[in-house]
């Protein structure tokens, strides 16, 4: 009986020469090795519990995160800092899973057209915030970021806010039917610039 008799009938030479099968054994190796990775993500604390003062986003910053996302405001900005001291200089605290746990989806990116957003609440005025997206070049010279002057023309969704809301608790994210029935009323008379304002605002301030 011969030494290199395989009974399996996978040789190196048949691997090698069949696309189908490098294929098919390159997609399960990597699935294998994403599952290692990315399951047990799922199971530890630091990833999926929220850090002390980290709270879900009001009815107002809710409507702002969806105006955020709406207008591509991601393609440019991140909302990840990076544990590198010329991150960590720049921005702050770097970014932690658990300042994320309520975000779906999340909006850590990596474009960096313009600076990262992830602990811009607070360093600046609602005021500044409302001139920097009516015109940035107002208080930024050099910026060439659009304007977005249709946000403070149109409302904020009072009347779907309820059901946003909904769909986020469902995925665990731990709103009351108290606050969901009071989210319309958060958005009447408030302007989708409001909403974007009071959600940029809210960005980063558990670990400052």
């Amino acid at each position: 009986m011969s030494n290199n008799a395989n009974p399996t009938g996978f040789t190196h030479e048949k691997v090698e020469t069949s696309n189908f099968l490098m294929i098919v054994l390159i997609l399960l190796v990597v699935a294998i090795g994403g599952l290692v990775e990315i399951v047990p993500l799922f199971f530890q604390k630091s990833t999926t519990q929220a850090v002390e003062g980290v709270k879900p986003y009001t009815a107002l910053q809710l409507a702002g995160r969806d105006v955020y996302i709406r207008e591509g405001c991601y393609n440019c900005h991140s909302q990840m800092i990076r544990p590198f001291r010329a991150e960590t200089l720049r921005y702050g605290h770097y970014s932690v899973a658990g300042e994320f746990v309520y975000d779906h989806p999340f909006q850590w990116g990596s474009k960096r057209t313009g600076p990262d957003l992830h602990r811009v609440g607070g360093k600046y005025s609602d005021e500044w915030h409302r001139i920097h997206l009516n015109n940035p070049r107002d208080v930024v010279p050099e910026s060439n970021m659009p304007a977005y002057p249709w946000l403070e023309k149109n409302a904020a969704p009072a009347d779907t806010i309820a059901t946003s809301m909904k769909a986020l608790r469902t995925v665990g994210v731990p709103y009351t039917d108290e606050e969901i029935a009071k989210g319309p009323a958060e958005l009447k008379g408030k302007t989708e610039l409001d909403a974007l304002v009071a959600y940029l605002q809210s960005m980063g301030l558990a670990l400052k």
